[in-house]
C-alpha cells in the first residue's frame, strides 16, 4: 500500500492563511504532491504559495520545507470542478482535499489509509476559529464530535453530512464518482447523499483527523456567526 498522497487546496484570495495550510501539511505528511486550484486571485495568494514549491536544481530531495507543487487556474469556477480537476491531475491514488484556511492539527495518516479499504472517504473533526479565539461547536460546527461514527447523517439538515475542510478519498473511486460541477457550494454533501442514495457505502467522520478552521467572512461554513 503506497502512503504517496496528492493534497488538493482551492484558493481565492487566500493569502492570509494558504501558508499556514501548506506549512502544517509539509510538518506532518512527508513530500506530497500539492495541487493549488485557484479562482483568480488578486492577492498575494500565488506569490506565497511559491514560496514552499520544490525548486529541483536547487534543494535537495530530503528538504521538508519544501514539495512537488503544480498551481492551475479554474475557468468558470465551482467547487466540484475543480475538484473534479484536481482529481483528475493528482499523481497519487491518495486525495486528501483541505481548505485553504484550514491548519491540520492532528493526522493518523497510515491508519487513515487503511480504512479507506473499508470507507469511501473519510472526514475530520474542525475547531473553529473566530479571529484567533476558539469558539463554541454551534450551528454546522455540532457536528463535529470527538468520537468515530460511520455514516454521519445530520438531523439538522436531514441529510447525510460530509465536509471537504479535511477529507480523504482514493482517486479511481472518485473519477467513477465525481462531485456535481453545477452547484455554487455544499458540493461534499450533494455528492455523498447522491451515493447512499444510489448504494450503501460506508463513509466515517474520525476525530484523528482534524484541522484548525479559521474564520473567513466569505466562508459558506461562517454564516451567521461572528
Amino acid at each position: 500500500m503506497s502512503n504517496k498522497v496528492s493534497v488538493i487546496i482551492r484558493t481565492r484570495n487566500e493569502e492570509r492563511f494558504v501558508g499556514y495550510a501548506i506549512q502544517s501539511i509539509l510538518d506532518k505528511i512527508d513530500k506530497p504532491e500539492i495541487i493549488i486550484l485557484d479562482n483568480n486571485s488578486i492577492d498575494q495568494t500565488s506569490q506565497i504559495v511559491r514560496l514552499f514549491s520544490q525548486d529541483k536544481s536547487l534543494q535537495s530531495k530530503n528538504n521538508k520545507n519544501y514539495t512537488d507543487i503544480k498551481v492551475f487556474n479554474i475557468k468558470d469556477y465551482t467547487p466540484g470542478k475543480s475538484l473534479n480537476f484536481g482529481i483528475k491531475k493528482a499523481k497519487y491514488q491518495n486525495i486528501i482535499i483541505m481548505s485553504a484556511h484550514c491548519e491540520i492539527k492532528k493526522i493518523d495518516f497510515i491508519n487513515h489509509l487503511k480504512d479507506l479499504n473499508k470507507y469511501i472517504c473519510i472526514f475530520g473533526n474542525q475547531t473553529p476559529v473566530y479571529r484567533g479565539k476558539k469558539i463554541t461547536k454551534r450551528y454546522i460546527w455540532k457536528h463535529f464530535g470527538n468520537k468515530k461514527l460511520e455514516n454521519m447523517y445530520s438531523k439538522s439538515e436531514e441529510r447525510y453530512f460530509l465536509h471537504n475542510a479535511i477529507s480523504i478519498y482514493k482517486k479511481k473511486f472518485m473519477l467513477k464518482n465525481p462531485f456535481n460541477e453545477n452547484l455554487q457550494g455544499k458540493e461534499d454533501r450533494y455528492w455523498i447523499n447522491k451515493l447512499m442514495k444510489k448504494k450503501k457505502y460506508k463513509y466515517l467522520y474520525d476525530p484523528n483527523l482534524e484541522v484548525i478552521h479559521h474564520y473567513t467572512p466569505n466562508g459558506n461554513t461562517w454564516k451567521g456567526i461572528g
